[in-house]
């Protein structure tokens, strides 16, 4: 049975795919006004397809209307920090309980994989790497959890808070074998079908990563 082919991505949706982008990991901080001529200029695009991202970005909150302003990107604070954290937590753990019980034997060798490549990367000095693997091993999670919904609200929920691309807990040499050392964890707990414990693992490793960034200057906070 063939595919059928996907269809072209709409002049909004790329659009919006690339403000996602760029306000997700703080290429554009929080504060900054966005111009629906700009934005059009700099993307190649007559402005209608850029006011209809920016309504949708308004309704993921990542942007906000006031008058005689225009769209400014949300710039989120300490309460919105703990927040996202909180968040996170309690929906990836659901998602690591969920897929204790779910996972198939291909699914957790898949993981094992992208493990095993973090585990590559620190030791060569990857560290760069490292930031992105961990949401894809995080969200992989989430999708055999809760393959319905909540996987999508996993994404949700980390793209409503914007992080530097080049800001990254893994970037810490310190913190990069506890964060590993985390995941194994979460592994053996999935391997074993523990879903109480995988819960439990997932929210603490989420809620240290909300700790450690916490402790961080505004200008230096970091994620995973």
């Amino acid at each position: 049975m063939t595919s059928q082919p996907r269809p072209p991505m709409s002049k909004a949706e790329y659009v919006y795919s690339v403000l996602l982008d760029e306000i997700r990991t703080a290429q554009i901080p929080g504060g900054t006004a966005l111009r629906a001529g700009a934005v059009a200029q700099r993307l190649g695009v007559s402005v209608t397809p850029v006011r209809e991202a920016l309504r949708r970005l308004e309704k993921d909150r990542l942007v906000s209307y006031e008058a005689h302003h225009g769209a400014t990107v949300v710039d989120l604070g300490d309460d919105a920090l703990e927040e996202f954290y909180g968040l996170r937590a309690v929906v990836e753990g659901l998602g690591a309980r969920l897929a204790a019980a779910r996972i198939t034997g291909e699914e957790l060798a898949h993981l094992h994989d992208l493990h095993a490549a973090m585990e590559r990367a620190a030791d060569e000095g990857g560290n760069d790497r490292l930031g992105e693997q961990s949401r894809h091993f995080h969200l992989r999670i989430a999708d055999i959890g809760g393959p319905a919904f909540l996987g999508q609200h996993a994404r949700a929920v980390r793209n409503s808070f914007p992080v530097p691309a080049a800001a990254s807990l893994w970037l810490d040499a310190a913190q990069v074998r506890r964060q590993l050392d985390a995941h194994a964890a979460i592994l053996t707990a999935l391997a074993g079908a523990d879903g109480a414990r995988a819960e439990l693992l997932m929210i603490e490793h989420v809620r240290q990563a909300g700790a450690y960034r916490r402790t961080r200057g505004p200008a230096d906070r970091m994620t995973s």
